[in-house]
Formats: structure tokens, C-alpha cells, sequence
């Protein structure tokens, strides 16, 4: 199955309400995201809350984005643990359900060796049929993948790409010198959106998409078409508003700010919990800067 996919791919928050999951609102998400032009989505990853929800409820979520998008823009379905019998079990949804690709990050708490780590994407890989998008995020699993491993899981046949947010922008060039300019790379931190599609980045695996996904598109088209100057101002706008969305664990701050546009509750789940007032007026003056919310309202 190939799998290719450029731009901008929202990590989708999911919606809840009352403690269950807001199906109506996560479909809407969705058509505001593929109406604002962005590129992909993916469901069920951090953002989406995936640690808090059950194997029912990821299949229900995986379901209705790719019944909701229904082939508009691939769909990559989270499908991370730290349990490998588990990863393949989500892994067995996600391909059942009709997914485009699996997103798999690295073992969190367990701490495995890079042995470990390649076994368990090598286990998941021959487990299922869908390509494999590495995630590399040591800041939540207290694991970095290293180059060696990461160049021995491109030799797997349906390993295609890899999203990382461990905060090396030289890990583009490396990797493309390493794994070949067609390997997928995406960036998992907004705030290099920017300098990531300079290097070389095929896209980006957005939480800021959620909430301001015209100006995402908007900068990564002037990034294609050489604006340079363009692409830095959308890059200067967005970046409040990038900051103040990781102003404290992330989605707890998307989970506001999409509560204050009106795309969902400000509803978390245990152990996440909504974001402090303080920080509440700092995301309500990046919202009201590039004229999402009334400005009298940041002011409050």
C-alpha cells in the first residue's frame, strides 16, 4: 500500500462531551480542517488524547474521520503504545477501519534499548499492512531514536516516514542523506514549521491546525512557492499563537482555544485537566491578534 502526503496534517484534537466523545463535533472538525484546505489529518495521537481512550473508542474514532473525510485527504490513524501486543492490536483496527498509513511512536515509560525499539516497530510492521510512520517525541517518552535504529527501520518495506518533535532541525539533513529524499519526514513542533520546510521537511503534523489551520496552508504554499518573505510574516503571525497553545501540556490549551472559536468543549480527561486562568488571557490574546475572538474579550 503506498502512502504519500504533503503540507499540513492536523493532529486532530478529540472532542468530548460530558465524558463521552462528541461525535457531531469531531465530524465538524474535520470539514472545517478539509474546508480550510489543509493536506491531511491524523486521529488518535496525542493531541487526540489517544492515552485516555479505549481500544472501542479509538476505532470509533478512526471510523468516523475516515467515513468524514471519505477519501478528501488521507487519514493516518495513531496507533502508539507502549505495550507491542497493543500497538498491533490498534494497528488491526486502524487497517480494518481503512486507514491510509499508522502513526507509532516510541515505547514511552518502559525505556527499551534501541534493540528494543526496533523490534517493537519490526513486530507492528509485520503484524499489519499499513505503512508505518515513525514518531519520535523523547520529551514525552523519555526514549530519542537514534539515527542507526531509525536507518534499520527504513529498511523495512512499508516504514515511509517519520514524524519528529525531539528538537534537532539538523535531523532533516541527516536523515536525508541517510534514508533518501523520497523517506517522509514531517515535524511534530509547530514552532519549526518553518525552518523544518526550509530544510527540506515534507510537512508538518500540526497541533496549531486545529485551530488556525487557513494560516498553516497558507504559510506551507508560500514556503512551495519560494515567498520567502511571505512565508516568514505567516510564520512571525503564527507564532503567538503556537507558543500560548504549549503554554502549559498540550491539548489542554488547544482544548480552550477550540472551545473559545466554538469547534468543541473545553473538556479533558483525567489525568489532563483544562488549562489556568493565566493562561487562558494568554490564549485569548493570540486568538483575538490574528482576529479569531474579539479583542475586548482578551482583555476581560
Amino acid at each position: 500500500m503506498a502512502f504519500s502526503c504533503t503540507g499540513i496534517i492536523t493532529a486532530l484534537i478529540t472532542p468530548f462531551c460530558d465524558g463521552v466523545i462528541d461525535d457531531a463535533a469531531l465530524r465538524r472538525l474535520i470539514e472545517r480542517q478539509i474546508a480550510a484546505g489543509v493536506h491531511g489529518l491524523c486521529v488518535g495521537g496525542t493531541t487526540g488524547e489517544a492515552a485516555a481512550l479505549d481500544d472501542t473508542q479509538m476505532d470509533r474514532i478512526y471510523r468516523i474521520a475516515l467515513e468524514t473525510a471519505a477519501g478528501r485527504v488521507p487519514v493516518i490513524a495513531g496507533c502508539g503504545s507502549n505495550d507491542t501486543a497493543h500497538a498491533v492490536r490498534l494497528a488491526h483496527l486502524a487497517q480494518v477501519a481503512g486507514a491510509d498509513a499508522a502513526l507509532v511512536v516510541t515505547p514511552y515509560y518502559n525505556r527499551p534499548t534501541q534493540e528494543g525499539v526496533f523490534r517493537h516497530y519490526a513486530a507492528i510492521h509485520d503484524s499489519c499492512a499499513l505503512p508505518l510512520i515513525l514518531y519520535n517525541v523523547p520529551g514525552r517518552t523519555a526514549l530519542n531514536m537514534d539515527m542507526d535504529t531509525q536507518t534499520r527501520l527504513v529498511a523495512l518495506p512499508r516504514v515511509v516516514g517519520i514524524k519528529d518533535a525531539g528538537g534537532d532541525i539538523a535531523r532533516i539533513a541527516r536523515t536525508r542523506l541517510s534514508c533518501g529524499p523520497c523517506f517522509l519526514q514531517y515535524t511534530g513542533e509547530d514552532a519549526f514549521m518553518l525552518p523544518a520546510l526550509i530544510q527540506g521537511a515534507h510537512g508538518v503534523i500540526s497541533v496549531v491546525s486545529n485551530i488556525a489551520p487557513e494560516l498553516c496552508v497558507r504559510l506551507f504554499d508560500a514556503v512551495q512557492a519560494n515567498e520567502n518573505a511571505t512565508a516568514r510574516r505567516l510564520s512571525e503571525d503564527l507564532l503567538p499563537l503556537i507558543d500560548a497553545l504549549f503554554c502549559e501540556t498540550s491539548p489542554g490549551p488547544a482544548k480552550y482555544a477550540g472551545a473559545r472559536i466554538k469547534i468543541c468543549r473545553n473538556e479533558l480527561r483525567l489525568p489532563l485537566v483544562p488549562v489556568a486562568w493565566e493562561s487562558e488571557r494568554r490564549i485569548d490574546g493570540a486568538l483575538a491578534a490574528l482576529g479569531l475572538v474579539e479583542p475586548a474579550r482578551a482583555c476581560a
